[in-house]
């Protein structure tokens, strides 16, 4: 993993980044190109154009005349992450990158960091010279964008137990907050990834340099973006991890690894014989046709200062083939990602523990393997739930559902929280309504989606309100049980939702559910998301924690 460091002025850096952003209000977005321009404070402008940001420390002149020479040259527009990289063989600084920031915002940082991870530039010492007025948004956007991007998944080596995140990466002890000389370093595990740029047969890891006028003022920032990467680095390599490896057995094992290394968490896994004892009929029935029996993990953080209990709640779905209402081999090949709601609940508290969040977290994740075998429940099915009420399953395929049940009514009746959240990879139909990026969002409770959509937009990722209709309840009826678990009704993000709803109970106003099926993989590398499992979720729960 690279490291990064706040300092007050570089030295032996092998890469200098100037920080690039829209000149006199011109677009960002047209690259168009820029005029001839009087130079500004750093000798670089172009108007109309792209200038260079001042800073607190200076770069030296001739480094400032190649910028003014080249901003006009390239086109550059200062658009967020846009990188020009330009190579300067006979100069100690052996490359220079133009890097767009934008207005400067958090978000815009999070794409410049993403830009640069990819810009093929990232090699030995990278400084980056940040703007006078870089605060902590800029620290913490910049940080995380860097680190987002440059994950790459790789599998364990041969008999190894772990991979490099989940087992060793978001164990790691956060930098101590105020030592402006500690160097950020994400821990990498034993098969720890190669970052762009990097030199392979090295091995050596890229050192990043922020210079700042108030290196110290960065510590606090900075932890706060590598707990995050860190955490949804281990998300997404939970979610990557081939479901050859991955069973709900050794699942639960590396949520026990990690957590060892936070003081404070508390692990419990609960196999088949307590699930059957204590009535978790719907995470039975759907693990009932695999060989890897199902788990129940639960995850707790209890701070002593903490006054308000929250629990999140994660399907977990090590894979699935849709049981006996068999899936497409299409829509079946990425069904390792089925998880991704409990690999994110599980990250965000471990992260909560990192951070030492002075709030109470309980993370449930029912883990199960939904497959196809004479065991297997069938099509008409009726399942009792933790709890005692009862569901008429006509599509085994429609599985994510049941086992979200069982852990909302245990939740509701064992744990007493005051907010009660589940995130799903739950529908398709979550991304015919929204799209591949946009999660849908489902609150009786107009405060708390409002909060949660803010941590959404703070965190940079997407999510949008959808409604709890309440004609739409009536789809929920069925003839020989309390409710139709898979009704043919339409809106199928809706009704899903509605169903996990009744068994809240008195929490029901206290509840929200994101169906993040969409946003949980990438198709293609993108600003910070890497191709593959994306984490969703993690950044913006450790956002939403962090209010509380």
């Amino acid at each position: 993993m690279l490291q990064i460091r706040p300092v007050a002025e570089p030295t032996g850096h092998d890469v200098l980044v100037l920080s690039v952003r829209p000149a006199d209000g011109a677009a960002a977005a047209d690259g168009a190109a820029a005029a001839d321009g009087a130079a500004g404070a750093d000798g670089a402008a172009g108007a109309g154009g792209a200038e260079v940001v001042s800073g607190a420390w200076a770069p030296p002149q001739e480094v400032r005349a190649d910028a003014a020479a080249l901003l006009p040259a390239v086109r550059h527009s200062g658009r967020p992450g846009e990188a020009y990289v330009a190579v300067r063989p006979a100069d100690p600084v052996q490359r220079l990158v133009l890097l767009g920031i934008g207005g400067g915002t958090e978000a815009d940082w999070r794409a410049a960091g993403a830009g640069l991870a990819r810009s093929g530039a990232l090699a030995g010492t990278v400084a980056v010279a940040l703007p006078t007025e870089a605060g902590p948004a800029a620290v913490r956007g910049i940080a995380e964008g860097l680190w987002l991007a440059s994950y790459r998944f790789r599998l364990p080596a041969a008999g190894a137990a772990a991979t490099s995140a989940a087992a060793t990466g978001a164990a790691a002890t956060s930098t101590a907050a105020g030592d402006p000389a500690a160097d950020g370093r994400l821990a990498a595990g034993p098969a720890a990834d190669a970052e762009p740029g990097a030199d392979a047969g090295s091995g050596a890891e890229p050192l990043v340099l922020l210079v700042l006028a108030d290196p110290a003022a960065a510590a606090e920032p900075l932890t706060a973006a590598r707990v995050t990467a860190e955490t949804t680095r281990l998300a997404r390599d939970l979610t990557n991890m081939p479901s050859s490896v991955k069973n709900p057995g050794w699942f639960a094992d590396r949520i026990e690894t990690v957590a060892a290394g936070h003081p404070g968490l508390e692990v419990r896994v609960r196999g088949p014989e307590w699930l059957a004892d204590e009535g978790f009929g719907g995470v039975l029935a759907v693990g009932g046709g695999s060989v890897s029996p199902p788990r129940l993990v639960e995850l707790a953080w209890q701070p002593e200062q903490a006054s308000l209990h929250v629990v999140l709640v994660g399907k977990g779905i090590t894979f699935d083939t849709g049981g006996l209402s068999i899936k497409p081999r299409e829509a079946m090949k990425l069904m390792r990602k089925d998880m991704g709601g409990a690999a994110a609940i599980l990250a965000a508290t471990i992260g909560a523990a990192a951070l030492r969040l002075p709030v109470r977290i309980t993370a449930l994740a029912p883990l199960a393997e939904n497959m196809v075998s004479g065991s297997a429940f069938r099509p008409g099915d009726v399942i009792r739930h933790f709890g005692g009420l009862t569901s008429e399953s006509t599509n085994s395929d429609a599985e994510g559902r049941l086992v979200l049940a069982d852990a909302l009514g245990y939740a509701r009746d064992r744990l007493a929280p005051d907010l009660l959240v589940d995130l799903a990879t739950l529908t398709g139909a979550n991304a015919v309504a929204l799209g591949s990026r946009t999660a849908a969002l489902y609150s009786d409770n107009d405060e708390l989606a409002g909060a949660m959509l803010d941590a959404c937009a703070a965190a940079g990722e997407q999510a949008w309100r959808m409604p709890l209709a309440d004609d739409y309840v009536d789809y929920l009826s069925s003839d020989i049980a309390d409710l139709h678990s898979s009704p043919m009704g339409g809106a199928g993000s809706v009704t899903a939702a509605l169903y996990l709803r009744e068994f809240t109970g008195e929490l029901r106003d206290r509840w929200l559910h994101v169906d993040m099926s969409a946003p949980s993989w990438a198709g293609a590398d993108s600003a910070e998301l890497a191709k593959g499992a994306t984490g969703w979720g993690v950044r913006t729960l450790l956002r939403w924690l962090a209010t509380l």
